[in-house]
């Protein structure tokens, strides 16, 4: 368990996170913007991710990126699902270039953020940054009906967009890239902390985190700490596991994240 408070909190009393007690359970390098962001406003930020990423088999991704030409659509929902592209577009011989005369979808702006750096040019983000905002972004614009779509995605992903643009008429290619699995080594440590009271509020960006967290600490630890959520679909698999969700995101993105935890202090 690593402890974002080691440098203490700014000494400005009316900081709104002051004191508060948070935990990150984001995986990975990325769970660094949230800490600090936390951390800057006051708050005590413990870091313990509950899952870690596994690339998945390459072959199938490789196999659709040799014939990226045949897709009108590439899709992406994640910054993970970027990273893993850009690491299969190398070993297959693809560029940005090829991508072209392809239009690509993004989920919202850190998932397109990661595609500039790829020097791929996002076609569509939607104005809300869930699943279901982007397929009624491309549902509007009445050009999916026998469109070729490459969805690329986390192994369990949701399927609302694949079955929502199959509804639509189009033809989806859904390939996982990777999978969230469990990352429970910090996880006795943090239920005793949850159990003493020690944790005031636990935030979530996604619902394989939830699970994860809730198979880690069981449930009565997990309930001891307000819940904050990155979006409604995180939110939906908070509830579905019997637990409250103190605040949730809006936008569903790290600075929304980040309100929404100040938000879930009052």
């Amino acid at each position: 368990m690593s402890d974002s408070a080691l440098s203490p909190p700014p000494p400005d009393p009316h900081a709104p996170l002051r004191g508060v007690r948070v935990v990150v359970t984001r995986a990975g390098d990325r769970a660094d913007a949230l800490s600090g962001a936390l951390a800057a406003l006051g708050a005590h930020v413990s870091t313990v991710p509950v899952t870690r990423i596994e690339a998945l088999d390459p072959a199938p991704a490789l196999a659709a990126l040799r014939h990226l030409e045949r897709y009108e659509w590439v899709v992406l929902t994640s910054q993970n699902a970027v990273a893993f592209l850009g690491e299969r577009l190398q070993s297959a011989g693809r560029g940005s270039a090829d991508f072209r005369d392809i239009r690509v979808a993004a989920v919202g702006p850190a998932t397109a953020a990661a595609l500039d750096t790829l020097g791929i040019a996002v076609t569509l983000t939607p104005e809300r940054f869930v699943a279901e905002a982007l397929l009624d972004a491309m549902r509007t614009r009445g050009d999916m009906r026998g469109a070729r779509v490459l969805y690329l995605a986390a192994l369990g992903a949701r399927d609302v967009l694949p079955e929502g643009l199959r509804a639509l008429g189009a033809v989806v290619d859904v390939i996982p890239l990777y999978r969230s699995v469990p990352d429970v080594q910090d996880a006795q440590a943090l239920c005793q902390r949850l159990l003493r009271g020690e944790v005031d509020l636990v935030t979530f960006t996604a619902g394989s985190a939830v699970r994860a967290f809730v198979q880690a600490v069981g449930a009565d630890a997990a309930a001891r700490a307000g819940i904050v959520t990155i979006g409604p679909a995180t939110s939906a698999v908070v509830r579905e596991l019997g637990l409250d969700v103190r605040a949730e995101a809006d936008p569903s993105t790290i600075d929304g994240l980040v309100a929404a935890t100040v938000s879930a202090r009052r």
